[in-house]
Order: C-alpha cells, then sequence, then structure tokens
C-alpha cells in the first residue's frame, strides 16, 4: 500500500479530518517564510490531537541547529524532513530519524544526494523553483527519478487527478501532498484530502490486479 503524508497541517482540527481519512503521516513546517508555517504551540496542538501510529513530521529548510533543537525541545516529532541543503551530518545529529528533499533542478546530482544521505529513512524528490523550496503546486519529469533500491517518497504538484498515474508510472513507497488538497494556500480542504486519499486507494487496487494478471 502507498502511503501518504498531508504535509502543511496548520491546526488540531485539520490533523484530525487528516487523520480521519486514512493520512499515515502529517507534516509540519517550520519555515516561517511559507504560508503553512506553524508555531511550536501550533505543532504541539496538532501533535497532541494525532492519533496514535500517524507519523508526525517536522519539516525544516537550512535551519540553524538551535532552531530545530528549539522545535524538538517542545514537539515530539517522530521525524524530520531537510528540504535545503543540509549535509548528512547535519540531518543525523538530531537523534530522530530523517527525511532528505531532493529538490529536481537541472543538472542536480541525484545519485550523489542520495549516497550522501544514506542515512535517511528516505528520500524524498519534489519538484524544483529557484524562488521556493517546496509547496509550490509543481510537478517534474517523473521519468528523472533514477532506481530506487531504498524507501523513497514522492512529492510535487499531486492532486486527486494525477496522484493514480504517478503510483502507477513510479510505484513510489509514499506520495506527499500539500497544495493538492487545499482550497487556498495554507487552507487544507477535507473533501480534497479524502478525494486524494481515495485516488491513491484505487491506484493501489489497480497496481494489485496488474501484478495478478
Amino acid at each position: 500500500m502507498t502511503r501518504v503524508k498531508i504535509c502543511g497541517v496548520r491546526s488540531a482540527t485539520v490533523a484530525q479530518q487528516a487523520c480521519e481519512v486514512g493520512a499515515d503521516a502529517i507534516g509540519l513546517v517550520f519555515y516561517p517564510p511559507s504560508s503553512r508555517a506553524v508555531t511550536v504551540v501550533q505543532a504541539a496542538e496538532v501533535i497532541n490531537v494525532t492519533q496514535a501510529l500517524v507519523t508526525t513530521v517536522g519539516l525544516f529548510v537550512d535551519p540553524k541547529v538551535d532552531e530545530v533543537a528549539r522545535v524538538l525541545d517542545r514537539c515530539a516529532l517522530d521525524c524530520l524532513q531537510f528540504h535545503g541543503s543540509e549535509s548528512a551530518a547535519f540531518c543525523e545529529q538530531f537523534g530522530r530519524p530523517y527525511i532528505k528533499a531532493i529538490s529536481m533542478r537541472p543538472q542536480v546530482d541525484i545519485q550523489a544526494l542520495i549516497d550522501e544521505h544514506r542515512g535517511a529513512r528516505a528520500v524524498l524528490f519534489d519538484a524544483w523553483r529557484p524562488d521556493a523550496p517546496g509547496g509550490t503546486g509543481d510537478t517534474f519529469a517523473w521519468e528523472r527519478i533514477p532506481e530506487m533500491h531504498r524507501p523513497w517518497i514522492l512529492a510535487g504538484g499531486l492532486t486527486a487527478d494525477n496522484v493514480a498515474a504517478a503510483i502507477v508510472q513510479v510505484r513510489p513507497q509514499a506520495v506527499d501532498v500539500s497544495g493538492g488538497v487545499e482550497n487556498a494556500s495554507g487552507e487544507k480542504d477535507p473533501k480534497r484530502m479524502r478525494q486524494f486519499m481515495n485516488a491513491v486507494r484505487q491506484a493501489d487496487e489497480r497496481k494489485h490486479e496488474d501484478a495478478a494478471v
């Protein structure tokens, strides 16, 4: 089954809705320029209502060490996600499993980044835009993803309309959605979240049927 992370959750209400539709993970953005950013108080409220076995992930973009430490002092995050140019040594110093995002910019040495972050729980492939580190609503050419022999996550412009095609084409172990389940930037829509989850499950059924042929 393809796991689903709903990122950019900003309130306890939305966290509960995400759990109800079957999200496997909830993403909390600790990047102040983002319209989806949360404070440590907001994040703690989200974590407090998140159902058991739903993973809470804190997203950072080139943070200072003390910024991450301050969040971890207040928020019992299960996993960290680094979405900037962080080195493996930086990511590994906090004693938490981590996800390393790779923005699929032109000329990026994808394999070098994968190899450097061999200690990451998973690698996340996201669309690239020079003015934003993620959450842009853009897709990228999925065929650029190399053959993977470790856990990986697909992100970048996913919606209920295209996630099934993505799952069937490149078969990620997990998908990450933010803007694709919003009415406006930072405003999650429970109907869109449910539609996204339904599309993922339908794609999983199709994969199962194809494998049985």
